[in-house]
């Protein structure tokens, strides 16, 4: 007999264990981050992750069992793809990454002086790593970097246009105009002088002034300034003075050093005029006094400008008064420094004396008269014939004289004034009577 428990060949089972995914292309085999990867192969359903040098990609589609898209994260060098599936981890398959080539979009400013130092702003992409700033072929110490925006500090160079570039890992960049000038001569600023309020308009010459950014008197900006050309600008004066200050000039080049200086001038104030009326015909000698008159450039009589006049120090101007209409107008004296406050002088007709209180008297004189008319408020005598006599200015329309002695007979009575003389008045001169 057999024994019983004699072995009994037994049938082999089939293995059900699913094999790894296995790697067999890609592609692209290189290229930024964010570069879509193609792989082909087996075993990608149901794949749970997707890696380049351990990093795990940001997004993957599993396309097939035999294809998966996947999207390259950030990272550097070369790194190995694998599939990780329910089943294992594939094998790896090369991928290597490249950088982008740097790109300078602007450069902030975009020029300097010869002088260099300034700070200038570089905006771009793919500054990461950045290893040098060149502007021409000079290199710039950079002072920080990132991304999109890296600064630096300007070399010196001589006056005109260099290329500014950046280099990276990724490579050099394409250059961006900078443009070295040289710092603004001021020569000249015309008129050199001007009141103290300012608001004035004044010409500045001199080099160097295209791109100009300030224009100062002194610690003050100018109200307002145009760049004419590069030898010439234009200014509004601000407030200030009295007395020089210096006028600079700043462009991105620098700030002029010429000692080039604007005056402020206080405005000229009449105290006196002598003699204060005259005839509307005009010529009669004037003396201003005040302050501030040195410098002046017209006299006016109300709107009349007064030629000659004579500026015989700071403080007096001697003319003449010019022709005018009858009545009361400003004297008013212009410098640089502005015009003064107007003082009063008098235009005087010839006074008219129309009535006589009483016309007659005795040959002793003696008797009060009072005489009316118009414009003898400025009387400066009144004549009997050619004999000058007393007098009291009641008003413009009325005096009063005494009459003086002479023979019998009539006489012309008249009224001077810095207007002229009246047409003359007789008055009588009775003897005693006949016996």
């Amino acid at each position: 007999m057999e024994s019983s428990d004699s072995a009994t060949p037994r049938a082999t089972r089939p293995s059900t264990a699913a094999a790894a995914p296995v790697i067999t292309a890609s592609g692209p085999f290189s290229g930024l981050a964010g570069t879509v990867v193609t792989l082909t192969g087996t075993g990608f359903t149901g794949a749970t992750a997707v890696t380049f040098g351990g990093t795990p990609s940001a997004s993957f589609t599993v396309v097939s069992a035999t294809a998966i898209a996947t999207v390259a994260p950030a990272g550097a060098g070369t790194g190995q793809i694998a599939v990780t599936t329910p089943d294992g981890t594939s094998n790896g398959i090369g991928f290597t990454y490249t950088i982008a080539t740097p790109a300078i979009s602007s450069v902030v400013p975009n020029q300097g002086s010869v002088e260099g130092g300034n700070t200038v702003t570089l905006t771009g992409t793919d500054f990461t790593g950045a290893t040098a700033v060149h502007f021409g072929t000079v290199a710039a110490a950079f002072l920080a970097v990132s991304a999109t925006q890296a600064t630096a500090v300007a070399p010196a160079a001589p006056v005109g246009t260099v290329n500014v570039t950046i280099t990276t890992p990724g490579g050099t960049s394409a250059g961006i105009p900078y443009t070295y000038v040289a710092a603004p001569v001021l020569s000249s600023v015309t008129p050199a002088q001007g009141p103290l309020v300012g608001g004035n308009s004044i010409t500045l010459s001199g080099t160097g002034f295209t791109g100009t950014t300030s224009v100062r008197f002194g610690a003050n900006a100018a109200s307002s300034f145009t760049v004419v050309s590069a030898t010439q600008l234009t200014a509004v004066v601000p407030t200030g003075g009295p007395g020089p200050v210096a006028v600079t000039v700043t462009t991105p080049a620098g700030t002029s050093t010429q000692a080039v200086s604007y005056y402020y001038l206080a405005a000229p104030v009449i105290s006196g005029v002598t003699s204060g009326s005259g005839p509307v015909g005009g010529g009669m000698p004037v003396t201003l006094t005040g302050v501030n008159f040195l410098q002046a450039t017209v006299v006016r009589f109300g709107a009349t400008a007064a030629t000659p006049y004579t500026i015989f120090s700071s403080t007096e101007i001697r003319t003449v008064s010019p022709p005018g209409a009858a009545g009361t107008v400003p004297v008013t004296v212009t410098t640089p420094g502005g015009t003064s406050n107007g003082a009063a002088y008098v235009y005087l007709g010839a006074p008219v004396v129309s009535g006589l209180v009483p016309n007659q008297g005795p040959l002793a004189g003696g008797n009060t008269l009072t005489l009316t008319g118009v414009g003898l408020t400025y009387a400066t005598a009144v004549l009997f014939g050619a004999v000058p006599v007393g007098f009291t200015v009641v008003s413009d329309t009325q005096m009063t004289t005494t009459a003086p002695p002479g023979v019998a007979g009539a006489v012309t009575v008249r009224v001077v004034t810095p207007g002229g003389t009246s047409v003359g008045v007789p008055y009588t001169r009775l003897g005693p009577p006949g016996v």
